[in-house]
């Protein structure tokens, strides 16, 4: 402030405000007189649950986009399909009666006869264990939001999908059991018997999981899981040691038509008790329940309309984390890459419930053999051991899926593949040892190879899974900025479709040789061959990222050099 402001203000007289006194103001005049109005005690008026889900469907209904002519043409396309699926497989089961009447030794006869049983405990462990992952009762988060809130009866809402899902775990489990009791070469009548005993079955044990969620309790759901899976997984087993020889156990085939209507009656009690059970306990059903299966069904929708399987499998594991809560933080040991394969052997170590599929899938090889499908044993296999060697890829994973994480890392793009790709590795060659008898051939109807061959083929399958399962973790996700392809579903990536072969492919590739006959060194070098390219030794992003810093410091050395004064000595007089 200058000196002649602050004179101006010392200069200026001081007049005192002027204070004029004024009423109080009236508060009751300013505020509008009003009515207060209390709830009334009686109870409100009941909604009508009918009349709400018909205003709901009507909403959707008059919202819909799909013409007549779309319609008529997506129906042709399922009858088509459903024709030409149907035609394939009429001719695989006449195949296997052809095959089947090749059979008449009485271990393979009983061995036959076991697998519908098998495949009964094992539909219905697998039955459960969807059940308790989606629900079986689910509602969508925007349901849950405006709808299970309100004061209606939830089981006038949440009857009709029950009933749905019962449906479907019939129909489907009915289906599935009569193929499979068929491709056994299994009479009409066991055919029957079969389908229906594995249709009543899932229905039943899914009313009976909808049971159980209404009261919030899944350990006797997930004890009934286990029992079922033990089953399938003993018979399994026995299967395989009555076509090895190593047990004298005769079996008639029409052993299983008296065991199937039994379970079939027993499914059908258990589907009319649990059900009615059930449908009382709908209205006891927690919203944060039904919300998380309908969550949980719409990631998996979004993940599968892009065929991104490796998505859905990071949702899985995401809830089951979410599940488990938090865990005890371990310290990492090891310095460079060896710290990662330290951190894959910790994971093992706190989770090792993976390592029981690894252990079962060894049933598959001997079990194949034992039903004399010796020439598919090697794809079979394969596709297996890819399914259980992926969740031991969880580092090569997050490491494919993350650029910027591997991009900290003073290592190239091979080299933590590499390290990634140890504890798998070292699971595979396990998985190899063990299961060298299968591929020798340990049945009449199995394979009939030396010992050498056979430990080529298990060396090759246990290549071929493992490729299998580095291919199905580190492939890229589809680029939607790709020009598309014109389709009858619409506009799609090229690679799109490619996801839904990605991992197979690699498994058909270095198995192809050994099933058409030809000689194991050839798969060797396909499997050589995959294994530099999903190394990524000539990792395209990398050589690119690495040619671009290359011609930056040759420009800026370039650059340098022109901005160099040139000295010019002075001229001498």
């Amino acid at each position: 402030m200058s000196k002649k402001s602050r004179k101006l203000i010392r200069s200026t007289p001081i007049v005192p405000p002027v204070v004029v006194e004024q009423s109080p103001p009236d508060v009751t005049a300013a505020i509008p007189e009003r009515e207060y109005y209390f709830l009334p005690s009686a109870a409100p008026e009941a909604v009508d649950e009918k009349h709400l889900h018909d205003l709901i469907k009507e909403w959707r209904h008059g919202r819909a986009t799909r013409r007549l002519v779309d319609a008529i043409q997506d129906a042709y396309v399922t009858i088509f399909s459903v024709a030409m699926i149907g035609a394939m497989v009429t001719n695989l089961v006449l195949k296997a009666q052809a095959t089947v009447a090749n059979c008449g030794t009485d271990s393979c006869l009983s061995a036959r006869t076991l697998v519908p049983w098998a495949a009964l405990a094992g539909g219905f462990a697998l039955t459960l264990g969807l059940s308790r992952l989606f629900g079986p009762v689910l509602a969508s988060a925007a349901e849950g939001f405006w709808l299970m809130d309100a004061p209606i009866h939830r089981r006038r809402l949440l009857g009709g999908r029950l009933v749905l899902a019962v449906t479907a775990a019939g129909l489907i489990g009915a289906l599935l059991g009569g193929l499979i009791a068929a491709l056994t070469g299994s009479s009409p009548l066991s055919i029957g018997l079969w389908a229906l005993a594995n249709g009543l079955g899932g229905a039943g044990l899914i009313a009976f999981a909808a049971a159980e969620q209404g009261i919030e309790r899944h350990k006797l759901v997930r004890a009934v899981q286990g029992i079922f899976a033990a089953l399938g997984l003993g018979t399994m087993l026995l299967v395989v040691s009555i076509a090895a020889g190593w047990v004298d156990f005769s079996l008639s085939s029409d052993v299983g038509v008296p065991i199937a209507a039994v379970v079939a009656g027993l499914g059908l009690v258990l589907l009319i008790a649990a059900l009615g059970l059930a449908f009382r306990r709908l209205d006891e059903i927690r919203r944060a329940r039904l919300i998380s299966g309908g969550s949980l069904v719409s990631g998996m929708q979004g993940a599968m309309f892009a065929l991104d399987f490796g998505l859905v499998r990071d949702i899985l594991v995401e809830r089951d984390a979410a599940a488990r809560g938090h865990v005890k933080p371990t310290k990492g040991q090891g310095v460079g890459l060896s710290a990662l394969v330290w951190r894959d052997l910790q994971r093992l170590w706190r989770y090792p419930a993976s390592l029981i599929g690894l252990v079962l899938s060894l049933v598959v090889p001997y079990a194949v053999d034992a039903l004399g499908l010796a020439s598919l044993n090697p794809f079979i296999s394969g596709l297996v051991l890819v399914a259980v060697l992926v969740p031991f890829l969880s580092t090569l994973r997050v490491l494919s899926r993350t650029g910027g994480l591997a991009r900290m890392f003073p290592f190239k793009t091979s080299q933590l593949r590499t390290a990634s790709m140890v504890v798998p590795f070292v699971l595979a060659a396990v998985w190899q040892l063990a299961a060298i008898p299968a591929f020798v051939g340990i049945t009449a109807a199995g394979a009939e190879r030396t010992v050498i061959d056979g430990m080529l083929v298990s060396l090759i399958i246990g290549a071929a899974g493992l490729l299998g399962a580095v291919r199905w973790v580190t492939a890229k996700p589809v680029d939607f900025k790709t020009p598309m392809v014109a389709t009858e579903s619409g506009a799609m990536p090229p690679t799109l479709i490619f996801n839904l072969f990605r991992g197979f492919d690699m498994v058909a590739l270095i198995t192809a040789p050994v099933m058409f006959g030809a000689s194991p060194v050839w798969s060797l070098l396909l499997a050589g061959v995959a294994f530099v390219g999903l190394r990524g030794t000539f990792n395209m992003d990398e050589l690119r990222v690495e040619q671009e810093a290359l011609q930056r410091e040759t420009a800026a050395a370039k650059a340098q050099r022109t901005t160099e004064k040139i000295k010019i000595p002075k001229p001498g007089r």
